[in-house]
């Protein structure tokens, strides 16, 4: 059986590796380190409690960052390819016609797939923030820790704000406060969980 000492740790060292995705060359591998600790650690907790909803939702918000990611990595790979071929062909077509302006179109196709592609990952990110939200203000009922949900609105406000800076500010200061609601989780404390009925007398 696992126990909250175990989900106080996975959960605390997790975070912090999370706040290290920032740190060049090492910070993506730890940041998967990350996640992967968080992971187990709801996983424990939502075991502990008897409710696959709190889990449930971590793995879909973890799901839909990465399917960010991919969109992410997928029009920024396009977009420099469309560039590549625009630098190409622009130069060679006006070295036979000098009075022709083929970049207009293209450019705008480039802009036009940048802002699809940024749009995408939102809204990904957006739907993974919603699950993430789900999860963690679920665990701090249970644990009585009330710094998860405001770590989770925090996060989820942030990501609504990702288009500007400081969505970005908000999801990293959610992300210090998920640090300190882990470590701050009491093991020998009782358990928040659902009252079982009273059996009938005879």
């Amino acid at each position: 059986m696992h126990t909250l000492n175990e989900v106080k740790t996975y959960g605390g060292v997790g975070s912090l590796l999370l706040l290290l995705a920032f740190v060049p060359t090492v910070g993506f591998i730890l940041a998967i380190a990350g996640a992967i600790l968080v992971l187990v650690a709801v996983k424990y907790a939502s075991d502990i409690f008897g409710d696959p909803k709190i889990f449930n939702n971590m793995l879909f918000a973890i799901i839909l960052g990465v399917v960010a990611l991919v969109i992410g990595v997928v029009a920024v790979v396009a977009v420099v390819f469309q560039a590549i071929g625009l630098g190409y062909l622009s130069s060679s077509f006006v070295a036979v016609h000098p009075t022709a302006n083929m970049g207009a179109g293209n450019f705008i196709g480039i802009v036009s797939a940048v802002l699809l592609g940024l749009a995408a990952v939102w809204v990904c990110l957006l739907l993974s923030s919603i699950f993430v939200r789900r999860s963690y203000s679920e665990l701090g009922k249970r644990l009585n820790v009330g710094m998860f949900g405001t770590a989770a609105l925090l996060y989820l406000i942030g990501a609504a704000l990702a288009i500007v800076i400081v969505g970005f500010v908000l999801i990293f200061i959610a992300e210090i406060l998920l640090v300190v609601a882990f470590f701050s989780i009491n093991t020998q404390m009782p358990m928040n969980q659902p009252m079982q009925p009273a059996q009938p007398t005879t």
